[in-house]
């Protein structure tokens, strides 16, 4: 084993950082929520954002520190705030999704949310959590490494955050609000954003982001997947990119032309400036793998070298980047994501032996749609085991702390499926029996989990985005077909699977998860694609407290938000 040239004393003090031995920080925002206007695409639009800013702010600290982030609800609807992938240990009154874990902020009053870094490293991000308002709710969280700690790579020249982003004239809450009750679903947006600009592919003269460099330099993309409903291609002309974490944990890098985002992950992607000084396009466009309405917009920014005179290099169009359907792409670029044995990672623990294994089909369904505003017979629900989800009136981790669960949720959710069938088969006319409830799984402190997910063609079919609240999983294994429980655990990557917080379930497929329940409380665990998880596609999973003091779920802040319903 060898040191770095330094010696051996500050490579043990990295180490004892790394298990929070330093002295962490602590950090104070305010965020003020409130409506502004936004010009885009001709069209004056107005929406809630945070601090006037489109992204919101970007919050920076080091890893291991405590944020709070006083909230200030100045709009004219409640919310909450996730701060997508940290983990909160033992706090989830401050995780954020409604009715889930509290209450909304209402109007004219605010909450202060305690974030509790842990071993996370690199990039995440926070967002609204109540319907579709994360569309103009949300910004960057830069997790940079602890004092003494370095990057498991050359450090950077400079960082720069990259959020893909949905854009709609339309105000995005009503959007979704109107289609849950007249039964359309919401149609593809009418254009995309790189940090809030449109760029130049939309014809009406809108800005268009850049990046400024300088030759020789080497950069670290922050780039993270805001948008509601769509897995994103990106890339930068004639430029290779160096893939060195995703969702806060380091990966083995390797070289690619492009990357596939899902909404909701993360990824940090080195990029050098080693090209002839000039204008280069970077393009995202979307992957797009079901039978749902979507668009083969390209949506462009520009990486721009210091004192470059003239034309873009490149047409946005002849960049390299995949078609939208195409799925070997796509499942290439996933299948060379790595977990890397650096030092600057979380702990490597991939579970060896199962307590509890959790098998859950993915599925969207057709069922009457009966309010009055309905515009057609039928209506769309999404569910997991058939069970579509329905968001309580009080939220369901005071109902769990205070033991007053009776009309709140039930913890009876399927932890198979109830129906068997050929799941990624041919399945037009078959039509499962949905149920709608509140039902959740509950867990023993620290057991070994492994879930399943396994996508299904029922409705669209295509492919999934699962994010679970409150910790961090490894993927072990996907493929194609239905999962066969015999066979294919022998295939599992226990060697170096790679630690996430959302994966990407392949359509027509399987995709197998293992982590520990070594943090109490209750964890949301839904579909990224908004209008999926909207419909009904999520559940949640309740861990129990253990024996020790340091294994049970903190008391709660004073100053919870209160539920109208309560």
């Amino acid at each position: 084993m060898s040191f770095p040239k330094l010696g051996i004393l500050p490579w043990l003090l990295g180490i004892l950082c790394l298990f929070s031995l330093c002295m962490a920080d602590v950090h104070h925002y305010d965020f003020f929520v409130r409506e502004a206007n936004f010009t885009r695409l001709c069209n004056t639009k107005t929406m809630l954002v945070v601090n006037d800013s489109y992204p919101g702010p970007e919050i920076r600290v080091h890893r291991g520190d405590t944020v709070f982030v006083n909230v200030h609800n100045q709009g004219s609807y409640g919310f909450t705030i996730h701060w997508h992938g940290v983990k909160q240990p033992r706090n989830p009154w401050s995780d954020g999704p409604e009715y889930i874990t509290q209450c909304p902020i209402a109007p004219g009053t605010n909450f202060t949310y305690e974030v509790i870094l842990s071993d996370e490293i690199g990039t995440l991000w926070w967002h609204a959590h109540s319907d579709w308002t994360r569309g103009s709710v949300h910004g960057a969280f830069v997790i940079l490494p602890a004092e003494n700690e370095t990057y498991p790579f050359q450090t950077p020249d400079a960082d720069q955050t990259i959020i893909l982003q949905t854009w709609y004239n339309e105000d995005f809450l009503q959007l979704i609000r109107d289609s849950l009750l007249n039964g359309n679903p919401v149609g593809p947006p009418i254009a995309y954003a790189i940090n809030g600009h449109l760029g130049d592919t939309y014809g009406c003269n809108d800005t268009i982001f850049r990046m400024e460099v300088d030759y020789q330099e080497t950069y670290l993309l922050r780039i993270i997947n805001a948008a509601l409903n769509e897995e994103k291609f990106f890339s930068i002309a004639n430029h290779t990119l160096t893939v060195v974490a995703q969702d806060a944990s380091y990966v083995q890098r390797f070289a690619t032309d492009y990357i596939m985002i899902s909404p909701g992950q993360t990824m940090d992607v080195l990029v050098q400036a080693n090209q002839n000084i000039g204008q280069y396009y970077m393009v995202m466009r979307n992957f797009h793998d079901s039978t749902a309405g979507s668009n083969n917009n390209i949506t462009t920014g520009i990486f721009q070298y210091g004192n470059s005179v003239g034309g873009l290099v490149s047409n946005a169009s002849l960049v390299k980047l995949p078609q939208p359907d195409d799925t070997n792409a796509t499942n290439t670029f996933l299948a060379r994501i790595r977990n890397t044995r650096v030092r600057q990672n979380p702990r490597f623990n991939v579970p060896r032996r199962i307590n509890r294994r959790v098998y859950i089909t993915i599925s969207t369904n057709n069922i009457p749609c009966t309010n009055q505003e309905c515009v057609t017979a039928g209506r769309f629900v999404a569910a997991l085991n058939n069970v579509s989800f329905e968001l309580p009136t009080l939220d369901i981790l005071q109902a769990y702390y205070n033991r007053s669960t009776n009309g709140v949720f039930t913890t009876d959710f399927p932890q198979e499926p109830p129906e068997f069938y050929n799941f990624t088969g041919d399945l037009a006319g078959f039509n499962t029996n949905v149920t709608m409830g509140t039902r959740a799984v509950t867990l023993n402190y620290n057991e070994a989990v492994e879930i399943v997910f396994q996508a299904t063609q029922l409705g669209g079919g295509g492919s999934h985005p699962l994010h679970l609240h409150g910790f961090s999983f490894y993927k072990v294994g996907s493929g194609s077909g239905n999962f066969n429980n015999v066979t294919d655990p022998r295939s599992y990557n226990l060697v170096n699977p790679p630690l996430i917080n959302t994966v990407h379930v392949p359509a027509r497929g399987w995709v197998a998860l293992r982590f520990f329940a070594n943090n109490p409380g209750v964890w949301f665990m839904h579909c990224h694609f908004e209008r999926h998880s909207s419909w009904g596609m999520d559940t949640v999973f309740i861990v129990r407290n253990g024996a020790a003091a340091n294994a049970r779920i903190r008391p709660p802040p004073p100053g919870m938000p209160v539920c109208s319903a309560a």
